[in-house]
């Protein structure tokens, strides 16, 4: 190929890529390592003093002109140039520009020099690690991501405190037995890139035994329904909930059927049982959680009894409460007379306030009338037994009027303005002259 001739003629092209794949079969490549966004520049060679006509190359199924020290050859993009009149310079680097990069260079002899460009980004955001039971197995699965890098990063997880390592890969994954694990134990994931930053980064996970809580007993009525429930705390990663039946026995997982419901919403576990019936259900269950980290148990006493007669026992209720009832106010009609006897006048119609006002009046014309009576026979020396006639017949009518006799009661009255008009004569009588 002729120094100032124009571009490489296929024949040239076809004996450049046959000698690159033989340099590349030995090894005769330096390696850059470019950051996407950012510009690199990767060298022709390392040789120093005078240079000749320099030409770069892309090589991918085969080699395709980029730029030349050849002021006549314009770059196949702008982004291209040379720095020191040898060296490749590419501005703005993306994960497209990865690749193998040829330098050819004429001077008294042609030269070949190849370079492998790794374009690189590192992740965004921070690691991120969690830990979780294995599938199909009882071991713990530690698993750490970095996620949006390029290329992949590097993964050590190590025991915290102490920082024994307990493995390493590009997965970020690592199985461990439950020999190596304990209640409250802290792994560590230190990741790496190869454009940093040079301390790396880092995500911790704590891993913690199961804690339960449940009801101790439940009660059932025969051919009804009731629901067990069991709650798991504190498990880190999240345990496996079971429910077991009579631990006198072996072992039996209680599976899901058209008698047994079992739900479970993250880590509260239920177990509905439909159509109760003593011989089958009655008796002891387990909730059972197990974990990489420990295995805890909670039991469960199942009360099956016949129903209540609602009915019956609402009659009882009653008929108790009217006993109390008439037992109460037979105590009350015996020990209370004076209680019956306003209760009977209230029956009556009677008014109480009334009926003594009356009395208290027939006591006071009584007092009078025996007042008049002794100034009379200490004045004209007159018989008692007259006096005593009307006094006697007042008591009566109050007798009478205090037992409700209505109707002697008005008799009376009459009775008492009869004998007050007989005794006004009587004393006009004796007042005359003989």
């Amino acid at each position: 190929m002729a120094a100032g001739g124009g571009a490489p003629e296929p024949r040239v092209l076809v004996c450049l890529g046959a000698l690159l794949a033989a340099w590349v079969a030995v090894g005769l490549e330096a390696v850059v390592i470019g950051e996407v966004h950012e510009n690199v520049t990767l060298h022709c060679g390392n040789i120093l003093g005078p240079r000749g006509l320099v030409t770069w190359y892309r090589n991918d199924s085969e080699p395709v002109f980029l730029l030349s020290s050849n002021s006549s050859l314009p770059p196949a993009e702008p982004r291209f140039s040379l720095v020191d009149a040898n060296s490749l310079h590419i501005k703005s680097l993306s994960l497209g520009d990865e690749g193998n990069y040829t330098c050819q260079e004429i001077l008294n002899v042609t030269q070949w020099f190849q370079v492998w460009l790794q374009v690189a980004n590192p992740p965004p955001s921070a690691p991120q690690c969690w830990a979780q039971m294995a599938s199909g197995s009882f071991m713990l699965q530690l698993t750490c991501r970095w996620d949006g890098g390029y290329p992949d990063p590097d993964f050590v997880w190590m025991e915290e405190p102490g920082g024994v390592i307990v493995g390493k890969s590009k997965l970020g994954v690592e199985m461990l037995s439950e020999s190596q694990l304990s209640d409250g134990k802290k792994f560590k994931c230190v990741t790496s890139h190869i454009v940093g930053p040079e301390s790396g980064a880092s995500c911790v996970v704590q891993i913690r035994g199961p804690s339960l809580l449940s009801e101790p007993m439940k009660t059932c009525f025969v051919g009804g329904n009731v629901t067990l429930t069991c709650q798991v705390s504190g498990a880190y990663p999240p345990a496996k909930i079971l429910w077991l039946r009579n631990l006198s026995q072996p072992e039996v997982v209680i599976q899901p059927s058209s008698r047994h419901l079992i739900t479970q919403d993250g880590q509260n576990a239920t177990l509905t049982i439909h159509n109760c019936s003593q011989d089958l259900d009655e008796g002891y269950y387990v909730c059972r959680a197990e974990s990489p980290v420990g295995v805890r148990e909670v039991e469960i006493w199942l009360s099956v009894k016949e129903p209540l007669n609602i009915g019956g026992i609402v009659g009882t209720i009653v008929s108790l409460l009217l006993l109390g009832l008439a037992i109460i106010s037979g105590l009350l009609l015996y020990y209370s007379p004076v209680f019956c006897w306003k209760v009977g006048n209230t029956f009556r119609g009677q008014n109480m306030d009334d009926v003594m006002v009356l009395v208290d009046s027939e006591e006071e014309e009584e007092e009078e009338e025996d007042a008049a009576v002794e100034e009379e026979e200490e004045a004209h020396e007159r018989e008692e037994l007259p006096k005593e006639i009307p006094k006697q017949d007042h008591i009566h009518r109050v007798t009478a009027l205090v037992n409700g006799n209505i109707e002697q009661m008005g008799n009376g009255f009459q009775d008492l303005q009869d004998d007050s008009s007989e005794e006004q004569s009587d004393i006009v009588q004796e007042d005359r002259p003989v």
